[in-house]
């Protein structure tokens, strides 16, 4: 049986602008919902910011330290993964994924793979950053899979890093230089 491609199935990634803040900040806050211990936000406080937070968060332009792609199946918004930036002079050589998130309709199929791509062909794109940064809650082997796949290593253990349900759960530091990988020049 031939391998299935996200390609075969209407996906496209781009840049998510504010005109997408109302899908997004849904998706967001399904996936706070259905994973607290994958997301340092909750649900409840995410829920609270005003639509005009989201729309600031994929602001477009120079100066934005932040992005947020998003994976779209035909023009529904399926999944999303973000990169931000250092800006202090001694950390501008890193950027850090943040939220990253498939629905459970659309996982299995390379989405979130070429999501982290995405942003990891974006970082690399921007001068003098060398290396992103990224958090996996410990014992997520598929989000550590698909992280390990796309390049990254684990350099350290986070022990009870984020509180979840009258609990903590640990995170896994993973690091992927970009250096070691060459840009996608296409």
């Amino acid at each position: 049986m031939p391998e299935r491609h996200p390609a075969h199935f209407g996906l496209h990634l781009r840049r998510l602008t504010p005109p997408d803040a109302a899908p997004y900040r849904e998706l967001m806050l399904q996936a706070y919902a259905a994973h607290p211990d994958a997301f340092t936000s909750s649900a409840a406080e995410r829920s609270a910011l005003s639509l005009a937070w989201w729309e600031s968060r994929l602001a477009v332009g120079d100066g934005v330290n932040e992005l947020v792609w998003g994976a779209f199946l035909d023009d529904a918004l399926v999944g999303a993964a973000g990169l931000s930036f250092e800006s202090r002079e001694k950390a501008r050589h890193k950027a850090t994924l943040f939220g990253m998130f498939v629905l459970p309709m659309a996982r299995g199929l390379g989405f979130g793979e070429q999501l982290a791509e995405a942003l990891l062909t974006h970082a690399r794109s921007r001068p003098g950053v060398r290396q992103v940064l990224l958090t996996v809650t410990q014992g997520n082997a598929a989000a550590t899979g698909l992280y390990t796949r796309c390049g990254f290593v684990p350099w350290g253990v986070e022990p009870q890093a984020v509180a979840v349900d009258g609990g903590f759960v640990d995170k896994v530091h993973m690091v992927c230089p970009l250096a070691d990988r060459p840009a996608d020049n296409s």
